[in-house]
């Protein structure tokens, strides 16, 4: 049995499981509520009514969030010719071809994001299976295979969130930190909430947002009434 610390049953205690919170609540409630040291991350799950075997109700998608994340993000862009220059002059932290698909290879792991030309897709297959699992795998779908790799630097350096549910239709999207005021919280909460309401597949029967809670790394849940939350994010 997992043993329950002193400081989260004292967290805990703020919070009313049993009562669905308006947004603006809930945020103010994580935050006041997280009790670590360190600046935890706010993050949202959602419960989505939809069924990820099948590909046409799979959520997935990216958002830049428009108050950043909190986090510095490290990015790779594996590119060739006169696009090199490119990647380096718009700011990203690694850039190359071959060698960086080698080194990749070789086990070297220190990024948050690969970007990539089309043209080095085919290359980049050597190493599918380690970006794969990871979740850092390049997709054009989000915006990660292009060939204006200046604009994806960007997108990544401001904050740029991918999302996906997983095999039980649950969707992790942190945004943003404890040192966060309520005010950034709101604003990528909204944006987040909004992009989940938008990507609901057309196969999707019945309640779309089964439910909806916030919490920080160590803090207790919030759960958030999924009304209030559509009203406020469309």
């Amino acid at each position: 049995m997992k043993k329950v610390s002193p400081k989260y049953k004292e967290a805990a205690k703020k919070v009313d499981s049993t009562k669905l919170y308006s947004v603006s609540e809930a945020v103010a409630l994580a935050k006041s509520s997280a009790y670590a040291k360190f600046d935890e991350t706010v993050d949202l799950a959602f419960r989505l009514g939809i069924d990820p075997r099948h590909a046409d109700q799979m959520v997935r998608g990216a958002i830049v969030m428009p108050a950043g994340t909190g986090k510095k993000t490290t990015v790779v862009v594996i590119t060739a010719g006169e696009k090199l220059a490119e990647a380096e002059k718009a700011g990203a932290d690694f850039v190359g071809g071959d060698d960086i698909i080698n080194k990749i290879a070789g086990g070297w792991m220190d990024f948050d994001r690969v970007i990539a030309t089309p043209d080095m897709m085919g290359k980049i297959g050597k190493i599918a299976r380690v970006l794969g699992p990871r979740g850092l795998m390049p997709n054009p779908k989000l915006g990660t295979v292009t060939t204006d790799v200046s604009k994806a630097i960007a997108e990544q350096k401001a904050g740029k969130v991918e999302y996906r549910a997983d095999k039980t239709g649950i969707v992790h999207v942190p945004i943003g930190k404890k040192s966060f005021t309520e005010a950034q919280l709101l604003e990528n909460f909204k944006a987040v909430t909004g992009a989940i309401l938008r990507a609901k597949p057309s196969s999707a029967k019945g309640t779309y947002v089964k439910s909806l809670t916030i919490s920080t790394t160590m803090g207790p849940g919030v759960k958030i009434d999924a009304n209030d939350a559509s009203t406020v994010s469309l």
